[in-house]
């Protein structure tokens, strides 16, 4: 196989026939990246590659941190929210990506 790149204009323009091809048909579009350690990620996605490595701009991160009261043992769940406008994401932490939601 001769890389994602080759493959993807080797399939029709709106074709999904592998995971990948529902990334590539979601660039120049705002997607959700859910990633580890409780981060989540919305933007418009500009690049990626095989890797889940990916270019995103107009970000809006948000961070949800949960903690146990020490005197009353309840869960305390706080979330932080930050824009950044553009940030590059390593595959690695990824672990969904859900692109913009099509109408038939």
């Amino acid at each position: 196989r001769t890389g994602s790149i080759a493959m993807a204009s080797s399939t029709q323009a709106g074709a999904v026939e592998e995971p990948l091809d529902l990334i590539r048909l979601s660039l120049d579009e705002r997607i959700y990246v859910k990633m580890r350690n409780e981060r989540e990620l919305r933007g418009k996605l500009h690049a990626y590659d095989q890797h889940l490595n990916m270019v995103i701009g107009d970000v809006e991160e948000t961070i949800t941190t949960r903690d146990i009261d020490t005197e009353t043992y309840e869960e305390i769940i706080k979330t932080s929210k930050r824009t950044i406008e553009m940030l590059f994401v390593r595959g690695d932490g990824v672990i969904l990506v859900s692109p913009p939601l099509r109408t038939v």
